[in-house]
């Protein structure tokens, strides 16, 4: 990992992966963040969606979300370019659920 603290994400991983409800989910989000944390994970996720449509340019999803460009920018090189594919791997999941 790349945190000077892997055994605490970890156990944060683990914590997580316990969420069984939304209600739970949103309950432990704001027990552990502060409300601009929890608004600053919503629309990173928000954008994520948008721009995994891919018929959005960055400016328009500013226009739609307010997300800075860079959030924009950050969130596109992570779906797209960066190895751990966690974005992409949730939009899969959904995609799927959805077929369902």
């Amino acid at each position: 990992m790349e945190n000077n603290h892997p055994k605490a994400i970890d156990a944060l991983c683990d914590a997580l992966l316990h969420l069984e409800t939304r209600t739970g989910a949103y309950n432990f989000l704001k027990d552990l963040c502060t409300p601009q944390e929890i608004a600053a994970l919503a629309e990173r996720w928000r954008v994520c969606k948008l721009l995994n449509q891919g018929d959005l340019s960055y400016r328009e999803i500013h226009r739609l979300t307010g997300a800075s460009l860079t959030t924009i920018g950050r969130v596109a090189r992570f779906l797209k370019d960066e190895p751990y594919h966690g974005y992409q791997k949730i939009l899969n999941t959904l995609a799927q659920e959805d077929r369902a």
